[in-house]
């Protein structure tokens, strides 16, 4: 899908909204048409004597005047929830590739916080530029093509001349239009390191402090705001020489069109009225060749913009991205949080992985893993500090995004085409290394909704606190389960944090359970209730644990060395 058809999916989301603001935008434009028409007429009748005729043109260039002011102001109010329109829905399908954790819509996760920036934000807004200045381009052309008419019932050859700077404006864009991409490319580049670097400064500002990086930091990102400074300064420069070139080939283009006519003028082949025409429309007749070359160089940078934002929606034709959507936009309409779909629960009997490897381009992951896991059982996978650990949970999860992943999973002998979306609660849940949480309540970051939505309810939240050995903290708590824990947990203790993200892994009672070393932040005592709870409700757990307390529940451990188990 190319960027006109991604456009143009963009575009007819709203059809309706859409195209009411097109043809408000081109009337507009087309509106001094017959202003230029009816002063013409009017400056006939005045030589002629006809005061009536003179007094009906004013009135109609009049009411015609009231009418485009209308006009205009419809078209602004339509064409900004058009606008508000096009970006969201781009930005909604750019978030639910992000958060979809297998299927279809799944894409490859944004690398920072910065190059999120610059897809949600830039990324989005090209494409709405590009749309909205070939809105620009339509009304040019109708009303260059009214124009052209009226003018060649007067003079064919003034009108003829209106195409030369229309030429020109193209052909000078089409040479520039690799230099268009690649500055466009490098600048966006250039600002998703800057917003990167700052995004992770704020989140890390106390480490920064305690280590007296200060100036380091800052000379790192001086480093990256000049190279930004370059990039932006190449790529507007670029971006205003063309709108420059294409004012010019309009001023050039308005000449000649006074020299083709001058002849007529000079022999007073032109009457008054014919000649009232002409000056009326050469301020507008600019506007065309204008819009083209603008639009010819925002379709350069939406093509970046689409190419950059096609790898996070995982499709290559792009569908993905213009996926219509209902978006809840607009004063009156209501906003209930959507209930999603969900994963049907199927009961876990026998779970067997085979010959599962996930390699990452410099060579490093695991190599032909197998191993099986009954109902019940619990399985501790230990070994060396970069022995491949976390990268093989990852692949049976199918969250192995930046690897190259083969082999095999089955659930009861039904083999896993699609893990990423079957491995999701109530099916499985998985605690990573390092837990995030957001600025929310606990009983949000331990839900994620499930309460609103009536998937789950307090019992689950009560139940899944007390297996994770928190319910105590949370108790204790001014406000309970409804504190809110601030920005990623800041509030909460480190082993807090790690059983907080443990709950809300257990609060859907899942058929298995992935912990990535989750005794990393619990003493032992509190990891050896974890375990304990676990053991009571029959749950299937398989764990990256390094501590005693783990190898003596553990039905089967697992050790892996250098990617491969022994």
């Amino acid at each position: 899908m190319n960027v006109w058809r991604v456009a143009w999916r963009v575009a007819n989301h709203r059809r309706g909204l859409f195209w009411v603001g097109v043809v408000l935008f081109v009337a507009f434009f087309c509106f001094p048409v017959a202003n230029g028409w009816l002063l013409g007429r009017g400056y006939t009748a005045l030589r002629h004597h006809d005061t009536r005729l003179v007094y009906r043109c004013a009135i109609g260039i009049a009411v015609i005047e009231m009418v485009r002011m209308a006009t205009i102001h419809a078209g602004a109010l339509i064409w900004t929830q058009v606008w508000v329109h096009m970006q969201t829905l781009l930005r909604a399908n750019l978030l639910t590739a992000q958060l979809a954790s297998g299927g279809p819509q799944a894409g490859r996760p944004v690398g920072s916080a910065g190059e999120a920036l610059t897809h949600f934000r830039d990324d989005t807004e090209d494409v709405a530029m590009f749309i909205d200045g070939f809105v620009d381009l339509s009304a040019g052309l109708a009303f260059t093509t009214l124009a052209a008419m009226v003018l060649g019932s007067i003079d064919g050859g003034a009108a003829a001349v209106l195409l030369i700077p229309l030429a020109g404006v193209v052909l000078a864009t089409r040479s520039l239009d690799g230099r268009i991409k690649q500055y466009r490319t490098a600048d966006r580049a250039a600002a998703m390191e800057v917003s990167g670097l700052l995004g992770d400064v704020m989140s890390a500002v106390t480490t920064v402090k305690v280590n007296g990086a200060e100036a380091s930091t800052l000379e790192r990102l001086a480093g990256l705001v000049d190279r930004r400074r370059h990039t932006a300064v190449k790529d507007r420069v670029l971006e205003e020489s063309v709108q420059a070139f294409s004012q010019g080939a309009a001023d050039v283009g308005l000449g000649l069109v006074l020299l083709v006519s001058a002849s007529a003028l000079a022999s007073g082949r032109f009457a008054v009225g014919q000649l009232a025409i002409f000056a009326a429309y050469l301020g507008w007749l600019s506007f065309l060749p204008r819009m083209a070359g603008r639009v010819m160089a925002r379709r350069k940078q939406a093509e970046v913009a689409v190419a950059r934002m096609r790898p996070l929606v995982a499709d290559e034709d792009s569908s993905n991205l213009v996926t219509a959507r209902d978006l809840p936009i607009g004063p009156r309409v209501a906003r209930t949080r959507p209930v999603p779909p969900g994963v049907e629960r199927v009961r876990l009997e026998r779970l067997e992985v085979r010959g599962l490897s996930a390699t990452f381009p410099g060579g490093a992951g695991v190599v032909g893993v197998d191993f099986a896991m009954e109902r019940g059982s619990f399985v501790v996978l230990t070994g060396p500090i970069g022995s491949g650990k976390s990268t093989l949970l990852r692949a049976l999860l199918g969250l192995s995004h930046n690897a190259t992943t083969t082999g095999d999973v089955l659930w009861n002998g039904e083999l896993l085409g699609d893990r990423g979306a079957f491995l999701i609660p109530p099916n499985a849940a998985f605690l990573p290394q390092v837990p995030q949480l957001i600025s929310d309540s606990l009983a949000d970051n331990i839900t994620l909704g499930g309460l609103e939505t009536g998937r789950l309810t307090d019992a689950d939240l009560a139940t899944a606190l007390a297996l994770a050995v928190v319910d105590e903290d949370v108790a204790a708590m001014a406000d309970g389960a409804a504190t809110r824990i601030g920005p990623r947990g800041l509030r909460l203790s480190g082993g807090q944090r790690q059983r907080v993200a443990a709950a809300r892994a257990l609060v859907h009672r899942p058929e298995l359970v992935v912990f990535d070393d989750v005794s990393s932040a619990l003493d032992v005592e509190t990891e050896l209730q974890l375990w304990e709870h676990l053991a009571s409700l029959g749950m299937t757990v398989l764990a990256v644990s390094h501590r005693e307390v783990a190898f003596q529940r553990a039905d089967r451990i697992l050790r892996l060395e250098s990617g491969r188990l022994i």
